[in-house]
């Protein structure tokens, strides 16, 4: 199964416990690079991905999520046709991080999406710009799957 994580993801493994589901997410975020480790879970990364994390100004926090890119079993770069999605995306009111994560996710013939930004999600289930691959939250994606191990 091929996952595309977006930079909330790989953040949530270093966010404090400031809240039951900030603690939730980070165990299922966990998890994945658990199965990713393991290899039951193809993990499809891209520049887009390492450029928003590289603005993160917390340089310890910064460090320790670039770290988890080695993880990745592949990096899809966007092509012209992909630029071009992304902005589309764009302009139905995704973020412009997150438009290009949708394109790339699409490009790569992603199965999901994961995220734990809730507007990402919000505008992903209204169907805006018709996503052709899907988005969902680690926790109830890990779940649905049967792959949440305690």
């Amino acid at each position: 199964m091929r996952v595309y994580l977006d930079t909330c993801v790989l953040n949530r493994v270093t966010d404090p416990p400031s809240n039951a589901r900030v603690v939730i997410e980070a165990d299922a975020c966990n998890q994945l690079f658990r199965l990713i480790r393991l290899k039951r879970l193809r993990w499809v990364a891209s520049p887009a991905l390492e450029i928003e994390l590289r603005k993160n100004p917390d340089q310890v926090t910064r460090g320790e999520v670039l770290k988890l890119l080695a993880y990745s079993s592949e990096s899809s770069s966007p092509d012209a046709i992909t630029s071009r999605r992304a902005r589309s995306l764009q302009a139905v009111g995704y973020g412009p991080f997150d438009g290009f994560h949708l394109a790339l996710a699409e490009q790569s013939k992603c199965d999901v999406l994961l995220t734990t930004d809730d507007r990402f999600l919000r505008l992903a289930l209204r169907a805006a710009g018709n996503p052709g691959v899907e988005l969902a939250n680690p926790v109830e994606w890990l779940m649905r799957m049967n792959l949440w191990q305690l």
